[in-house]
């Protein structure tokens, strides 16, 4: 609706002008309107409440003045204002709204919503970073679907996107695995094992465990990660077979959620950077000593001393974030970078950027923190160190075992099962993640991932798969090639056979692999029809569309896109059970 609400908010400082001359009132822009909780008060509505002491009367004197104004002047896209407690509800005509918003969408097809708003701009984007040596689990899946979820909406209005992989592939815990290895990674007769990213796990575990009652595998821990700084042969070479045994297993996880980068550098990538770092941070006179160890102080910002070096020289986490940051922009020169990292980083975070700032780095203030909370089985959370771990490939593959069971109940003769088990089990994944808002924490239940009836992303794949039948059965809808993601990838629920609450096809709903179409495109239509109360509904949030991307670009909130996906659907629905759209005489 954003070309209404445009066109709204440039009546309404017009006509604000006119009923109170003189008057130096701020402007009125788009976003200065809101949407009436209750359609039939209308579908548009300009509060007047923070006028109220500048125009000197009460909200709903102002709004019955703008009520006049507007009354007497009303554009052809108005059907009617109305003056009611405080608010001037504006009622849009709803052939005028059919007409912009479907020549919209058939003029852009697959990029509608897209824009050029971030044309020649550039967003680095940090996500997934999981630590080398240890599996994939399914706490990894928050950072991966949402950083990459915040990467395809920054490209879709026009910025240049840098997908980074910021791995944990240096640190005291490889020092950890190390010791481990040397100490039990062989077989009885000495001879190595082979380092298998399960076979690391269970050293890592095994390393805690016995450190509970010997203390000193931590000292040996460290002394090991001094070894792999200084550039120790052995070490180096464990850790670099490690770190390929791991990226190989990552890659092939990435593959089945459809996660790509622009580059997997890890923390080891800057280790000849840190002391570049603290010199320029000690050239600039922020450090002190505090018992051997080289802190920033940051009390006067109200943080804790951020740690650059630990008494016996080894570097800490932060000090290869801050080389990573000043590196990146050096690079990229970006005007947005976003750190896709779970809340409890958050105090992390806030000092970083707060030693940035006093590195006299102005461009800190691009930098983003885009916390998201934890994700649990049952009770649990996850962790590493306890061994408390669930597989996120174990539970892609049974999210498509059990879409499996789906497809052989409702449609046993479909070609490509195997196909449409893994698109729909794994999108179902992926979508249950995304509904949530980022900052809640999510608890993981199988009913909610693959309910077909609620809130879901088969609900959504099925949705799309009958409308594009609907397009292919009308005869209107043109064979593109360039939707088949959505047409071919989204339906895929559809072919299933799978069906909001057992329904049976209806307006010829698709119940085999959905062919790719197009949105036919709008010449002779006759928008006056289209002016019932569910296609009115559905019209309206198919022109919200726009404005959800960018809200979700500003918020950094990919839910906002799911859950506006759930509100389309379940309008379109309404749509579809009150309305016979095949079979309709033409005239």
């Amino acid at each position: 609706m954003d070309y209404f609400r445009g066109e709204a908010a440039t009546l309404l400082e017009r006509s604000l002008a006119q009923a109170f001359p003189g008057l130096a009132l701020p402007p009125v822009g788009a976003t200065d309107l809101a949407v009436p909780p209750d359609p039939a008060m209308g579908d548009l509505a300009f509060p007047c409440f923070p006028l109220a002491k500048l125009v000197r009367r009460s909200p709903q004197a102002i709004a019955q003045a703008l009520q006049e104004q507007i009354a007497a002047h009303r554009p052809a896209w108005l059907m009617g204002v109305e003056a009611l407690r405080g608010y001037l509800n504006l009622r849009l005509r709803p052939e005028t709204v059919a007409q912009q918003v479907l020549q919209s969408v058939a003029a852009a097809g697959p990029h509608y919503g897209a824009s050029a708003l971030g044309q020649g701009r550039t967003v680095v984007v940090e996500y997934s970073s999981p630590n080398i040596a240890k599996p994939f689990s399914i706490g990894h899946i928050r950072s991966t679907v949402i950083g990459h979820s915040l990467a395809r909406i920054h490209q879709f209005l026009g910025y240049k996107v840098v997908r980074i992989n910021h791995l944990g592939d240096w640190g005291t815990q490889f020092g950890k695995l190390l010791v481990a290895y040397k100490a039990w990674g062989h077989d009885r007769d000495g001879k190595p094992l082979e380092p298998t990213i399960e076979r690391l796990l269970e050293l890592y575990i095994r390393f805690h465990e016995e450190a509970e009652s010997k203390p000193d595998l931590e000292d040996q821990a460290r002394h090991w990660f001094r070894r792999l700084e200084q550039g120790d042969p052995e070490a180096v070479s464990l850790w670099q077979e490690f770190r390929a045994v791991s990226l190989q297993e990552f890659r092939r996880v990435y593959d089945q959620l459809g996660v790509g980068f622009d580059a997997y550098v890890g923390e080891s990538f800057y280790s000849d950077q840190l002391e570049d770092v603290i010199r320029q941070a000690q050239a600039a006179g922020i450090t002190q000593l505090s018992q051997g160890a080289l802190i920033v102080p940051l009390d006067d910002v109200g943080l804790p001393p951020c740690l650059l070096q630990k008494s016996d020289g080894a570097t800490l986490y932060a000090t290869r974030d801050l080389a990573a940051a000043i590196y990146r922009f050096r690079t990229y020169h970006f005007d947005r970078m976003f750190y896709v990292v779970g809340a409890p980083q958050a105090l992390h975070f806030q000092q970083i950027f707060a030693v940035l700032r006093k590195m006299g780095y102005d461009w800190v203030d691009r930098c983003r923190h885009v916390p998201f909370g934890v994700i649990r089985f049952g009770d649990q959370v996850v962790s590493t160190r306890r061994g408390n771990l669930v597989f996120l490939e174990d539970v892609l593959n049974r999210a498509v075992s059990l879409t499996s069971q789906i497809i052989a109940e409702k449609n046993p003769d479909l070609p490509n099962k195997e196909e449409v088990a893994r698109q729909v089990g794994i999108g179902a994944v992926i979508f249950a993640d995304l509904r949530h808002g980022r900052l809640n924490d999510v608890d993981f239940s199988w009913e909610d991932v693959l309910n077909f009836d609620g809130a879901t992303g088969p609900y959504v794949q099925y949705t799309q798969a009958r409308a594009a039948s609907i397009l292919r059965k009308s005869g209107l809808g043109r064979q593109d090639e360039g939707l088949t993601g959505a047409a071919g990838t989204a339906g895929t629920a559809g072919a299933a056979g799978i069906q909001p609450g057992g329904e049976e096809g209806g307006n010829g709903a698709a119940l085999s692999t959905p062919a790719p179409v197009s949105v036919p495109q709008v010449r002779d239509a006759d928008f006056s029809l289209l002016t019932g109360q569910e296609e009115f509904a559905l019209l309206k949030t198919l022109g919200d569309f726009p404005a959800v991307i960018r809200q979700a670009a500003e918020q950094a909130e990919p839910s906002l896109v799911a859950r506006y996906l759930l509100d389309l659907c379940h309008l379109f629905n309404s749509y579809y059970h009150a309305e016979r759209v095949l079979g309709q005489p033409r005239d």
